[in-house]
């Protein structure tokens, strides 16, 4: 329940348990509050514990609470609430005023109709918990109108949202921007001007009336300003209407203080019962009828609310100020000059105060203007066209509505340098400063991504404005060519190619060999274990065959992978040459033009001068999300070794953000994307948002032809691939694990609860990964160096269960924990046990890493322990049948990357993958969340501990609580 404070930003949410005495947890701080409950028929007033919190801390708990499937229906309310109260913010509707006891405060505002709408259904629905103390005052029990505590909650959250540590430094003084109360009563009259305009009933708009459009004279413009009722939309009038139905003796409303700041009103006590303690509930009035007179239906201060509202729009816009001195504000003549501004500046001025301007049908006003972009002559072919000195020519086209403009006629509009003219024998209304911007467009040079990239989206940023683009004949076809059909006949794959490649393979390849042959650089990101390797491979073999684009390749890739690629091209491409260029005896000496270079990216930061030397055909990055950072060294190092084409290979090219696809695309097609800023600004926060489906269209688009995405689980990519399937297998705690489980938690949230904001985070971190080890072994989290391993581990002991029915089918295991500590354990527990299994970690020799992997092939040794990140990719383990994720890495697409390194081309057996989850633990809670949002934790969840730091205590303390789940 929110109870109210003034200032607003210092009221608070009160959490309790409803219908008892039970404690609420130990956050925020404790108190006690008379709540109203229900007690058999009626209701009665009892006092309860509660927590109170503050509102800025309460807001992550409130809006996770909405979506909660077991949260209270007060919680879900209030959740609710937040979220509306977000979205207001987040709009800038945010008015600066005083409270009741003349302390500075933000307030929502100013809200139109739709915004008014969206309250009152939210507070229609408010639940009676959620509103359950009764107002003071009275001999019966009376609740705060939902829909006043409603408007008082927002305007905590206005209040309390933009007064941030920097905030002050802003507004140069503590009024505004600091969090603690000032008390201002020198600025009430200045407060009360500020609300007028919008705590009156009405809105105020203007209808531009043209006259003399037939006669010989110029034509004459006036404003009528027209009066709508906030409270009923339906009732609007002219102003001369409504001083005509009134007699102005209604005296003005003080407006000086915001809705959450006066008395909030009192409602009956609904959802308690059939006649709860013989309150009736509040019935709603019937509608009234229609006013007789159309200025009728505004109230008796309607003549005060129009000139308080008419003063705020003169003070936007100064030519309606003699409506403020006029005997009635009906009409005010406008000059030219007037118009112009009216269509411009003044308009949006008015906008911000809440004004709109409505102009007659019957005259066009909207100029439209867009790019042509593309060689004119249709000449050329694309890969001279995309050639990096080459630049595309952008001329413009300009339209009045649907008519066609020519030169002349811009001309001639922007020399009357009036916004009405007379055209083609039509009047016209324009802006005559939006027809100068236009006229001064003059034909420019676009480099060729980014004409292409305005080709594939229908829009190009040009002098800082987004415009829409019309593509030449040419470059339409150019644009066809990279969105084909689909009909084309792959190309052949390459006769020096020892296998054959698979439908989608050949698909790939034909894809690879039309964007490098066009010198557009590309990311193929198939799902792991669909043979990325084998056809780019075969693309290398493809280009060698024209003397346009053969050439060393280039392969960067991790050094885990660098065995692995030497092997496939061996086996793919016998005879090809290929070199490593990693260790202390590197060198480029004698290079064949079709030989393969494998290198590894700590090489290239190394040795990035020495790589840019060579005029290379094909550069690859492998694992491509390694340069999914831009601004790193990696990515800076790889942008400056050139290629006639650059490939990357990816099976995540998008791990938690939409940057990281900027990161890879800007590298192999530097342009495409733009700016990073401008592509955060255009596409990424709209698409991540989930709230622009335009957006993430546009983008598909544009980023369609450049990346080709596929799964294993698409009709026809791998269909000779044998079902795989996952379980979560819960495990009881020990007694010694429960034991250290809670004394981390109770001792740690302690320390948090007094800790700074830096210190608290590495208290947050240090406390989830100390849970997560005390859930792996006791072992591992109190360090121990020979420990006893058997019997203090519930997940050691399923782990032995498991291993006992793989061993016995002579299958495989792969075992992937992220503690290179937990797998020690597990190693010394097998070899006590006369399992035979392996370890490999990050500082596994790279020949040893390929020893390992023939022995585990070989079925030499059945048991392969690894850790996540060193062999989370890259490695090709196809005789496991199991994979046992010891502990979570909290990031769905590392754990399938992992998984993935069974589970791919090449396997012929059912797959079975076994996730080890501590039951009533942290990772209990946080297997249910992937489960719920599994899509929203790929990018919430990436960053594994961290991003669990900017929790609240008291969401901290959910979190982690252990509930059952003990022997």
């Amino acid at each position: 329940m929110f109870v109210p404070g003034d200032p607003a930003r210092t009221g608070r949410i009160a959490f309790w348990h409803p219908g008892g005495d039970a404690q609420p947890p130990a956050v925020g701080s404790a108190g006690r509050l008379r709540v109203v409950q229900p007690a058999g028929a009626g209701v009665e007033a009892v006092e309860v514990p509660v927590a109170f919190v503050s509102v800025r801390e309460a807001l992550p708990v409130l809006t996770r609470a909405r979506v909660a499937p077991d949260a209270h229906p007060a919680a879900a309310f209030w959740g609710g609430a937040a979220l509306l109260a977000l979205q207001f913010v987040a709009r800038g509707l945010l008015l600066p005023g005083l409270s009741a006891g003349d302390h500075d405060a933000w307030r929502v505002g100013p809200l139109g109709q739709d915004d008014v709408e969206r309250i009152r259904r939210l507070a229609a629905a408010m639940p009676p918990e959620a509103h359950a103390v009764p107002l003071d005052g009275g001999p019966e029990l009376r609740l705060p109108a939902p829909e006043g505590l409603v408007r008082a909650f927002l305007d905590a959250v206005a209040d309390t949202l933009p007064r941030s540590p920097a905030a002050p430094l802003v507004t140069g003084a503590p009024a505004y921007g600091g969090r603690q109360p000032q008390r201002l009563p020198h600025a009430r009259a200045w407060a009360t001007d500020v609300a007028a305009g919008h705590n009156a009933g009405v809105r105020i708009s203007l209808r531009v009336e043209v006259s003399g459009l037939d006669g010989p004279g110029e034509p004459r413009f006036r404003a009528v300003p027209q009066v709508r009722s906030v409270a009923d939309p339906g009732v609007i009038a002219d102003a001369a209407d409504v001083w005509a139905a009134t007699d102005g003796a209604g005296e003005p409303a003080r407006g000086g203080t915001a809705l959450s700041d006066r008395a909030p009103a009192q409602t009956a006590l609904p959802g308690f019962g059939p006649s709860a303690a013989g309150h009736a509930r509040a019935e709603a009035a019937p509608p009234s009828p229609a006013p007789a007179h159309p200025g009728s239906g505004f109230g008796p201060h309607a003549r005060m609310d129009v000139l308080l509202a008419l003063r705020r729009a003169a003070r936007a816009w100064p030519p309606l100020a003699p409506l403020l001195s006029a005997a009635v504000p009906d009409v005010v003549e406008l000059l030219d000059d007037d118009v112009e501004d009216l269509l411009g500046e003044g308009a949006r001025a008015l906008a911000g105060a809440g004004v709109e301007v409505h102009w007659p049908r019957e005259l066009s006003r909207t100029l439209n203007t867009r790019a042509v972009v593309g060689p004119p002559d249709g000449r050329g072919e694309p890969a001279s066209f995309l050639s990096a000195d080459a630049l595309v020519s952008v001329g413009w086209w300009f339209a009045l509505g649907d008519r066609q403009l020519t030169r002349e006629e811009l001309d001639r509009l922007a020399e009357a340098n009036r916004p009405i003219v007379r055209l083609r024998d039509q009047w016209v209304l324009v802006d005559p400063g939006e027809v100068r911007r236009a006229r001064s467009r003059q034909d420019l040079k676009l480099a060729p991504v980014a004409a292409l990239s305005a080709a594939l989206t229908g829009a190009a940023e040009i002098d800082g404005h987004l415009v829409d683009v019309r593509s030449t004949p040419w470059l339409e076809g150019l644009r066809e060519r990279l969105v084909p059909s689909g009909e084309q006949e792959p190309i052949a794959q390459p006769a020096a190619l020892a296998a054959t490649l698979r439908d989608y393979q050949r698909r790939g390849l034909d894809w690879l060999a039309r964007m490098t042959s066009l010198g557009l650089g590309c990311c193929l990101a198939d799902d792991m274990g669909l043979g990325k390797t084998i056809t780019l491979i075969a693309l290398h073999l493809h280009r060698q065959a024209d003397p346009a684009s053969a050439g060393p390749t280039l392969v960067v890739c991790p050094t885990s992978l660098m065995g692995n690629w030497q092997r496939e091209i061996e086996r793919f491409a016998p005879g090809t040459r290929v070199r490593r260029f990693h260790g202390p005896r590197r060198d480029l000496a004698s290079l064949a033009d079709g030989e393969f270079v494998l290198t590894t990216y700590g090489t290239l930061r190394l040795d990035a001068p020495r790589l840019a030397e060579v005029p290379w055909g094909l550069l690859v990055a492998d694992e491509a999300q390694h340069v999914k950072n831009p601004y790193a060294a990696t990515a800076r190092a790889l942008r400056t070794v050139g290629a006639r084409a650059r490939v990357a290979l990816t099976g995540t090219p998008v791990e938690n953000n939409l940057s990281e696809l900027w990161a890879i695309l800007d590298w192999t097609t530097p342009g495409l994307l733009g700016r990073l800023t401008a592509f955060r600004a255009r596409y990424a926060r709209a698409v991540e948002g989930g709230g622009d489906p335009a957006a993430a269209e546009r983008l598909a688009r544009l980023v369609g032809p450049f990346l080709l995405r596929r799964h294993k689980s698409d009709p026809g990519i791998a269909p000779e691939l044998p079902p795989k399937t996952e379980t979560d297998r819960p495990v009881s705690l020990t007694p010694e694990q429960a034991g250290l489980y809670e004394a981390l938690v109770r001792e740690t949230l302690a320390r948090i609860a007094e800790a700074d904001d830096m210190a608290r985070r590495g208290l947050v971190v240090k406390l989830l990964t100390g849970l997560k080890q005390i859930c792996n072994h006791p072992a591992q989290y109190l360090k121990e160096e020979r420990p006893e391993i058997a019997g203090r581990s519930g997940k050691l002991e399923l782990l032995d269960e498991l291993l006992d029915g793989v061993l016995a089918e002579g299958a495989g295991v792969l075992v992937f924990t992220q503690y290179v500590a937990m797998a020690r354990i597990i190693e010394r527990h097998l070899r006590v046990r006369g399992v035979p299994s392996q370890f490999l970690h990050g500082g596994t020799p790279v020949g040893e890493r390929e020893a390992m992997v023939g022995r585990f092939q070989s079925g030499e040794v059945p048991v392969f322990l690894l850790s996540l990140k060193a062999a989370g990719t890259g490695l090709n383990l196809t005789r496991a049948e199991h994979v046992v994720h010891y502990d979570r890495w909290w990031n769905p697409a590392v754990e399938a990357q992992a998984t993935d390194r069974a589970y791919r081309i090449g396997q012929t057996r059912p797959v079975q993958v076994h996730r080890l989850i501590a039951e009533g633990t942290v990772e209990d809670r946080i297997a249910r969340m992937l489960e719920r949002k599994r899509e929203l934790a790929d990018a919430v969840l990436g960053s594994g501990e961290t991003a669990f730091t900017e929790l609240t205590d008291a969401e901290l303390a959910e979190l982690v609580e252990l509930r059952g789940g003990t022997r």
